[in-house]
């Protein structure tokens, strides 16, 4: 019998994962009367009765097992823990918070048995109920890395996705400890199905995203999947070279022709200043791809597990 493996990332999730749990097991029962099912909780470093509520799930469910990380390591070590622990012919990977609908888990399943598809994924094509400035800026973000990246990553989409086997052991060679799963998606290719749908709300809980996090997050993307700004920054580098030149020029020859020193300290101020910014802005840029290198060059492990289903 055929398997589906279902990964659930969780981080204070307690209010969220016995609705979810209570639906995942309806669609189980409704639609997939003929395919085996486990469902994978991976603990995020909960700090709330999450784990508790896993527990209790897995005593009444054997199909029911989990792992749980030493302190929070995040949601994109979350979901690479899910995969390497994932056993099933077929892998998707949800958010607890039934923004990912389980009830479109079966048409996505019918599009790789059926269709040819490797994998089948879900995008947003509405952000309602976000705030208007984050869903501007999350717009704004893909138009800009889609022109920065040789990777194409579709507006709106989620991590929640369907992927046949041989699709989640490509992703588990990508053993890198900065991850950016939406570009790491079209970086190992497969024929993907998009299937679209309106946003849906929390069932519970509060969302563990807040502005800055997704700032960090799509800074992360960038860096991961474009050497663009590396070379934004050296075109800014040159551009300025060339324009003190001409600036110096320009000075020499109105002093030899009409006798008039250089300007006085105001505009030699915003000029120093000026210059000053683009190379801190620079530096920021080069100190970005530096960082993400020394974390890399640690080696250090991308999750640390306290306990699993078999510990008990």
């Amino acid at each position: 019998m055929e398997k589906i493996s279902v990964i659930v990332s969780c981080y204070n999730e307690e209010k969220a994962l016995p609705l979810f749990y209570e639906e995942m097991e309806r669609v189980r029962k409704q639609d997939f009367e003929n395919i085996d099912f486990e469902y994978i909780f991976v603990d995020d470093g909960s700090k709330d009765k999450t784990m508790d509520i896993i527990r209790d799930l897995r005593n009444k469910d054997e199909k029911v097992r989990y792992v749980s990380f030493s302190r929070n390591f995040g949601k994109e070590s979350a979901m690479y823990a899910g995969l390497e622990a994932s056993t099933g012919d077929y892998v998707t990977l949800m958010d607890a918070d039934l923004q990912d609908p389980p009830s479109l888990l079966r048409q996505m399943f019918d599009s790789i048995k059926n269709d040819g598809y490797d994998c089948s994924a879900t995008r947003r094509v509405t952000r309602k109920g976000e705030p208007v400035i984050r869903s501007f800026c999350a717009r704004q973000f893909y138009k800009i890395i889609n022109k920065m990246s040789d990777i194409e990553m579709v507006d709106g989409a989620r991590d929640y996705r369907l992927m046949k086997r041989k699709m989640v052991d490509a992703i588990l060679q990508l053993k890198e400890y900065n991850r950016y799963s939406k570009g790491l998606w079209s970086f190992v290719g497969f024929k993907t199905k998009w299937i679209e749908y309106e946003n849906i709300e929390r069932v519970a809980g509060e969302t563990k995203w807040s502005f800055w996090k997704l700032f960090k997050y799509a800074l992360e993307g960038i860096t991961a999947f474009s050497t663009t700004p590396l070379i934004l920054s050296s075109i800014i580098g040159i551009l300025f070279c060339i324009i003190a030149f001409l600036i110096i020029v320009a000075i020499i020859i109105k002093t030899i022709v009409l006798g008039d020193p250089t300007s006085g300290w105001p505009s030699l101020v915003c000029i120093i200043f000026l210059v000053s910014g683009i190379q801190l802005f620079s530096l920021g840029i080069i100190g970005q791809y530096l960082s993400k290198t020394y974390l890399e060059v640690k080696n250090r492990p991308i999750y640390i597990v306290k306990e699993t289903e078999k510990d008990v």
